[in-house]
């Protein structure tokens, strides 16, 4: 859909001026003089502003005649990891018992550079500590069903005990032979409509859901390994995966509850305002004295509003529910465009 509201366009010009992250996906700007559309970060030289529309949905921009930009790829970055990118990882949840060469990946049409540069930008690490972690991953989980150390390994693609004990120590916190009772927190990334988000996962659920643009997201991981004793590792489980599905149901309106398995650690008042969040149906909202009132504590507003802003997994912990008791739009960690555009999208799929 075309956007055409003045003050609405006026904010997506200067948050496209500004390449502000948390605007990926909300919306996408096409430049009349050129026939191109983009996305809000896209490093191309700025167009002025009444050479620009705006539309709600790439889509619409196609429809209208344009086509996708070269530099920022609008139809692949705000989606999903370009194809290159997508291949590579699959080649290494494939085979977690090898090292992924170079060689390797330019035989499966795989540019090196390019991954290297992709994951740095969008992983915050490189494509080798990415292998190096499932490697690991793999090999902690054959661990705990007894395989011995030496084994292990050798099937993970370790030509010495020394060398796969110094990087298991060094990811893991401790020797091959030690705290094997204990667990890891698996970290993958996904990507959705309103920009790319990562997914944390233990044993027994899904930990963290948060926009990979969100401020301080690197003192979240910390407070959360510190909370679980346990160390974030690239890897996936069963309730990643349920969560990677359940969201994209969501997305495309089909689903309007979660049930994926979550794992919250925080205090006993911190989750119980979560397990509210939970109870605001589909497409409605509430408001930081109502959720009090609902935990039979109506003067602990402020509380609760610290609480709801403590929430580790978006969406499925529905805090953009919750609006001022004006109904305006409040604090969100994603942004406040983002909040909109999923109160929309539920009004939108509602019936």
């Amino acid at each position: 859909m075309l956007i055409t509201d003045k003050k609405l366009t006026d904010d997506y010009y200067q948050a496209l001026i500004n390449r502000t992250s948390s605007y990926v996906g909300v919306f996408f700007f096409a430049v009349k003089t050129t026939s191109i559309f983009c996305i809000a970060t896209c490093r191309a030289r700025k167009p002025k502003r009444e050479n620009v529309q705006f539309y709600t949905h790439f889509k619409d921009a196609m429809d209208a005649g344009f086509r996708p930009c070269k530099i920022c790829r609008p139809t692949e970055n705000t989606y999903k990891a370009p194809d290159e990118v997508q291949a590579a990882m699959d080649l290494v949840r494939g085979c977690t018992k090898a090292k992924m060469t170079d060689e390797q990946l330019i035989e499966a049409g795989i540019r090196p550079i390019f991954l290297r540069r992709w994951f740095n930008q969008h992983y915050g690490m490189t494509f080798q500590t990415f292998q190096r972690m499932y490697r690991i991953n793999y090999a902690f989980q054959e661990l705990k069903r007894g395989k011995t150390a030496t084994n292990t390994a050798l099937d993970s693609g370790y030509d010495s005990l020394s060398g796969f004990g110094y990087t298991f120590k060094k990811l893991l916190g401790h020797s091959p032979t030690l705290n094997l009772e204990n667990s890891v927190i698996l970290i993958d990334r996904l990507t959705t409509p309103i920009g790319p988000m990562f997914v944390c996962a233990t044993d027994e659920g899904v930990c963290l859901l948060e926009f990979v643009d969100r401020r301080m997201l690197e003192t979240e991981f910390e407070d959360l390994q510190r909370r679980l004793k346990a160390p974030i590792v690239a890897g996936e489980n069963t309730h990643t995966k349920q969560v990677k599905k359940e969201l994209e149901e969501y997305f495309l309106g089909q689903r309007k509850e979660f049930t994926v398995k979550l794992h919250t650690p925080g205090t006993d008042f911190q989750n119980s305002v979560w397990k509210a969040l939970c109870d605001i149906p589909f497409a409605t909202t509430a408001n930081y004295q109502e959720q009090a009132i609902r935990l039979n504590n109506p003067k602990a507003i402020r509380a609760v509003a610290r609480a709801n802003g403590m929430n580790r997994i978006a969406i499925v912990i529905p805090c953009h529910r919750v609006i001022g008791k004006d109904g305006s739009l409040t604090g969100y960690s994603g942004g406040l465009e983002r909040k909109r555009w999923l109160l929309d999208h539920e009004t939108a799929h509602a019936s």
